[in-house]
């Protein structure tokens, strides 16, 4: 299997997962909440904030799924580096609230070092793409 079939299907994954997860948390945000790892619900109306993480991880997954169709590859590759930040800072949340270890890092850490090395992958795939040379336009007599 090609390096470029290798990247397509791990990016076409990561989208349907991030969508997936997302969709979850804007649909029951209470059942899906305790997966995150933090120690307890949110007091008060802390819940919308559950459903502000689903939109965020649902427009992530968008926007990685509208370079991957467009076949925009080198822009693809570096907008996984960029969002493995957000699960990062998830990985950083979790363990700044005391809350699971575990998850924090097989869940959250993992998915990110995995979107990091998906996104280099696909920047190697693509380092060498040589621009089209420029053709003159035709001149007017």
């Amino acid at each position: 299997m090609s390096l470029r079939k290798i990247n397509t299907v791990l990016a076409a994954a990561f989208i349907l997962f991030i969508l997936w997860f997302g969709t979850e948390y804007i649909l029951s945000p209470g059942t899906t909440a305790p997966d995150y790892g933090l120690p307890s619900w949110p007091s008060g109306d802390g819940g919308g904030f559950l459903v502000i993480k689903g939109i965020r991880d649902v427009v992530l997954a968008l926007v990685l799924g509208i370079l991957l169709v467009t076949g925009h590859r080198r822009a693809l590759g570096w907008v996984l580096l960029v969002e493995a930040l957000a699960a990062y800072g998830d990985m950083t949340n979790v363990l700044a609230h005391h809350g699971s270890v575990a998850t924090a890092l097989g869940v959250h850490c993992l998915t990110a070092t995995l979107m990091v090395v998906n996104g280099l992958l696909i920047m190697h795939e693509t380092r060498n793409v040589a621009t089209a040379p420029a053709t003159p336009a035709p001149q007017l007599a």
